[in-house]
């Protein structure tokens, strides 16, 4: 019986339910946009070695000084917009960004691309995949 009743509530309701699904959609789909290539760990390294990548992390200041990429520059996500004039001189340089799993990389990705910058990739599985793969971390405070 109640089988019965959700088929004919979706049957009465069917425009009101796909209004309800487009609209949450339509909320959701700029935060969920993401910028960047993708790459893991060996095509990230291959970037910093041989294309000389700058490494941009955008974690906040307390993940930062836990444990960064040898030679990042920090810049947490909140403060993008307002320090885009201290990346104008990157837009032909390849940039790897990087957050803790990749989800903010992407984000940063997303908002750099609207800059102009193009050559933008981000470490998929962030700062966590770098040091799962046994890849050098370093730990010691900014003055």
């Amino acid at each position: 019986m109640p089988d019965a009743q959700i088929v004919e509530f979706v049957r009465n309701n069917i425009v009101l339910i796909l209004i309800a699904f487009v609209s949450g959609g339509m909320l959701l789909w700029p935060g969920l946009r993401q910028g960047g290539k993708r790459v893991g760990t060996v095509e990230a390294t291959r970037l910093i070695n041989r294309e000389e990548a700058v490494i941009l992390d955008v974690r906040e200041s307390a993940e930062f000084d836990a444990g960064h990429l040898p030679e990042a520059r920090h810049l947490p996500l909140k403060e993008l917009e307002s320090r885009f004039s201290e990346l104008a001189s990157l837009k032909e340089k390849p940039l790897l960004v990087v957050c803790a799993a990749g989800a903010r990389a992407g984000q940063a990705c997303a908002r750099l691309e609207k800059q102009g910058f193009t050559r933008l990739h981000v470490l998929e599985g962030g700062v966590d995949a770098w040091q799962r793969a046994g890849l050098p971390l370093i730990k010691e405070k900014r003055k």
